[in-house]
């Protein structure tokens, strides 16, 4: 559903070699899968999907069923790929219901009080599905940062895309609410026969959650395909130059 082509990009509005954060990568992505993205810091993670969302200017080609996304009206593409960013913050104080409703403007004509009875279903069925229906007509400046985490999660599944991209979906929330919207994420995926790429720091996480993984390294691709092989020791330690498979293992006895 999504293939990504010898996919180059970087900032400072240039997409100069001389300026490239992530060069040359190249993966696919199928409908019901969700794929991994690993690194250290700074290995290029949230530039890689800046540029699959097309925020960024990049070289290379990114597919959706064989399109290619440069040619998609912007309004269009909210239909095909949402981008939940890791610095999402709150710019304006609307209830938690007003907010998950802006994930329905791609399918509008006007904003929020135009809603059809289609987007208001949509709407109230991802509230309770993230149990924050009860808090709808709460104001999002009031929330702790774990039920605002989960809020813009609602309204950028609201939007209903082909491919969802997620950059550390668990940030902000306790364990407990990272495994169980980690399992909702992933029966949504599956259901709803989308694709879902996120960002992850915790290799565990990813290791329970993934389907598949891109692991990058100083902005290039260390390696691709399913997590099984791809999260294995060797690959691991070259990448972030620790023994993780060992040092996941040391701790693992330490709850025998």
């Amino acid at each position: 559903m999504l293939e990504v082509k010898d996919l180059s990009a970087g900032y400072n509005g240039s997409i100069k070699d001389c300026d490239d954060v992530i060069r040359n990568i190249s993966f696919k992505a199928e409908k019901g899968e969700c794929l991994c993205i690993l690194g250290p810091n700074a290995s290029g993670k949230s530039t890689l999907l800046k540029s699959i969302a097309r925020i960024i200017g990049y070289r290379g080609l990114v597919l959706i069923n064989g399109e290619d996304i440069r040619a998609v009206p912007r309004k269009e593409l909210a239909k095909k790929i949402a981008l939940l960013s890791q610095s999402a913050q709150v710019f304006f104080p609307y209830t938690v219901y007003e907010t998950v409703s802006l994930g329905r403007y791609a399918y509008s004509r006007g904003f929020l009080k135009n809603l059809s009875a289609e987007d208001r279903a949509v709407i109230e069925n991802i509230l309770k599905k993230l149990d924050i229906w009860d808090g709808k007509d709460r104001m999002i400046d009031e929330l702790s940062g774990g039920t605002l985490q989960r809020v813009f999660l609602a309204r950028t599944l609201a939007q209903a895309p082909d491919l969802i991209l997620l950059d550390e979906p668990s940030n902000h929330l306790d364990l407990k609410h990272q495994i169980e919207l980690l399992n909702f994420l992933k029966a949504w995926v599956k259901e709803n026969n989308k694709t879902l790429i996120s960002v992850f720091h915790d290799i565990n996480l990813a290791r329970l959650f993934g389907d598949t993984a891109v692991v990058l390294n100083n902005g290039t691709a260390a390696a691709c395909g399913k997590i099984e092989e791809v999260l294995n020791g060797g690959i691991l330690s070259e990448v972030y130059g620790i023994d993780i498979r060992g040092f996941m293992l040391e701790s693992l006895e330490k709850w025998k």
